[in-house]
């Protein structure tokens, strides 16, 4: 149903706003005066509340149906709201962020009530979020995959270079040159050169120093790792996008590996596809099986799923693509039978049905082939 709204919304400006996410939640919306700062006059706006912003707009003149083009964005981190009072004009109050400040006019007093009730509760709850996350990230994590008992003592399981093409812990990507893959010697994982200049001493080696990731460094030596700060290891929110792949698709409605291109694209690309049992209607895109944050996210609901009609040039065997007004997909798996098996998953998503992963279980990676 969220994603439903957000699509209306979509609509409404144009296919020109990145709204259409998981993570957003439409608060209120609605028609309102805008203040001129130069000479005080009204202009009619049309406001857009989400649960991290405000979109200020401004209509747009369209032969059918009624369009607004965005002329801010105002993020709630840092918002605040405060009601003016003007013996010449009523029904006032500021909106001020970091990007820009606004005077604005209700019609009503009901209609300035809702506004400023609505405003200050996702104010609230951006905070309470906020302090939420400060006091997870303020707890000591143990780097994943590795016992804290166990670090160092027993040899880990490494993952292949070829199904990782982010660092996993700055989630940069890797490059021959500039942004080598090393594997840290106590967890496993493959990190880049930075993020694995130290020097620890394993049990399991026989106390030889090795190189190791600097959450693995901070766990061994019982203090941060120095010298240089890394990527990482600022406090902040956890993106949506940032669920390690492996883990995604223990649990997932269906994975495997598709060859892919945009309407207009020139070239196919491949990536891991990973549907998770807890967002059966949601779309994670990865570079690769063991990547821990995904390219991009993709919501399923309100996309038809179809074959390539005759004058669509796919040069791709078992082809076929996802549309929605204006967006359109093509994919292309390995094999006839994961084809239909995707088709029949996305267009229960399409539909807002949730898919079992159990009645098609996933194939292992080592089955779907290796990534590009």
């Amino acid at each position: 149903e969220r994603i439903h709204i957000l699509l209306k919304v979509y609509e409404l400006l144009g296919g020109e706003e990145d709204i259409v996410s998981p993570t957003n939640e439409l608060i209120k919306e609605g028609h309102i005066l805008k203040l001129s700062a130069k000479n005080g006059a009204t202009q009619d706006r049309y406001l857009i509340l989400f649960n991290d912003r405000l979109l200020y707009c401004v209509p747009k003149l369209r032969l059918i149906g009624q369009k607004f083009g965005v002329r801010a964005r105002i993020d709630v981190d840092g918002m605040e709201l405060k009601e003016t009072s003007s013996l010449n004009v009523s029904r006032t109050f500021l909106v001020s962020g970091k990007q820009r400040s606004l005077e604005l006019q209700a019609r009503t007093e009901e209609e300035k009530r809702d506004w400023i009730q609505a405003i200050q509760a996702t104010i609230q709850r951006h905070e309470q979020t906020l302090e939420t996350f400060k006091q997870l990230a303020s707890e000591e994590e143990t780097p994943p995959n590795s016992p804290g008992c166990e670090l160092g003592r027993r040899a880990p399981t490494p993952i292949r270079e070829k199904e990782v093409t982010l660092c996993m812990q700055c989630k940069e990507p890797f490059n021959a040159l500039t942004k080598r893959r090393h594997h840290c010697r106590a967890c496993g994982h493959v990190v880049c050169g930075k993020c694995s200049e130290f020097r620890a001493r394993l049990v399991y080696d026989n106390n030889r120093p090795n190189r190791v990731c600097a959450d693995c460094y901070a766990a061994l030596q019982g203090s941060p790792a120095s010298p240089a700060p890394h990527p990482h290891t600022p406090q902040r929110r956890r993106s949506i996008l940032e669920k390690q792949a492996s883990v995604v698709a223990e649990n997932s409605v269906i994975c495997s590996f598709l060859h892919y291109m945009e309407k207009g694209g020139k070239a196919w690309h491949k990536g891991w596809f990973v549907i998770p049992e807890n967002e059966p209607l949601v779309l994670y895109i990865y570079g690769a099986p063991q990547d821990v944050k995904a390219q991009r996210s993709m919501p399923l609901i309100g996309f038809e799923v179809s074959v390539p009609e005759s004058g669509e040039r796919v040069d791709r065997r078992h082809a076929f693509r996802i549309s929605q007004s204006h967006l359109c997909w093509y994919f292309s798996p390995e094999t006839e039978e994961l084809r239909q098996r995707w088709m029949e998953v996305l267009s229960r998503a399409g539909r807002g049905e949730e898919a079992s992963g159990a009645e098609h279980p996933p194939p292992p990676p080592s089955a779907l082939g290796s990534p590009a």
